[in-house]
């Protein structure tokens, strides 16, 4: 990395403006997901300032998610959505007052939207995926029975229908809150008949997708995000 890459700091807090000039050295394409950030000596030679600044500096890209311990311990370039799952988690455990029936409520709004607009933009890759993940779902039902292997498949499948659309975006934000949404579901797969009403409902998503019914794929998706709810709520109140 180029001395000459970094513009002179400015007079504010030395490490936030490391952390900036860093992370714009990853906006800019310069440093991608995946790569390791340049060791703490270089940086310190790059940007003229003390070690602790650099240290400063790269522990608060991390807090936010953007870089990650890797193997060995070097940091590198976390993949674009994590700092937004990071941030979801952590807003989600700070605030007390958003419920799980808010997240529902931010479900409807993303999964519904996101099967309207694969419904229009589908390819038939997508819809073998949705498919393999709905067929993973089956699978975990008939062999190992454990909710973890049906949840995984679930969401893989929202995933699925998310990648569709061609939004980075909205497939960004739908992979921030499937964290949060896993430990909710864990709750479904112990209501009777719950995890089997999923699979017929993501088969009648997947068919109105298919079928690039826009509206068809928008209802049968928030049919299914409504059914969930209550057996969420059933869950709660008999865990």
């Amino acid at each position: 990395m180029q001395k000459d890459s970094y513009q002179p700091l400015e007079r504010r807090k030395v490490y936030e403006q490391v952390a900036e000039q860093l992370l714009g050295q990853i906006g800019s394409g310069r440093l991608r997901p995946g790569d390791p950030l340049p060791p703490e000596r270089e940086l310190t030679e790059s940007f003229g300032v003390g070690r602790s600044s650099i240290r400063e500096a790269l522990r608060m890209l991390e807090s936010q998610g953007v870089i990650v311990a890797a193997n060995g311990g070097a940091l590198v370039v976390a993949e674009a959505a994590n700092p937004l799952n990071s941030s979801f988690r952590l807003l989600f455990t700070l605030d007390d007052r958003a419920a799980l029936h808010h997240l529902f409520e931010l479900r409807r709004i993303l999964d519904c939207e996101a099967a309207a607009l694969a419904a229009e933009r589908r390819t038939d890759e997508h819809l073998e995926e949705m498919g393999a993940a709905i067929d993973a779902m089956e699978t975990s039902l008939g062999t190992s029975g454990l909710a973890a292997d049906f949840i995984e498949a679930d969401l893989r499948f929202h995933l699925a229908v998310a990648e569709a659309t061609g939004n980075r975006l909205l497939l960004h934000s739908m992979q921030a809150v499937r964290d949060v949404v896993r430990r909710a579901l864990m709750t479904v797969f112990l209501i009777p008949r719950s995890p089997e009403l999923a699979l017929v409902e993501h088969r009648a998503v997947r068919g109105a997708i298919a079928a690039r019914d826009v509206a068809r794929a928008r209802q049968e998706m928030l049919d299914h995000l409504t059914r969930v709810e209550t057996d969420v709520e059933k869950g709660v109140t008999h865990g």
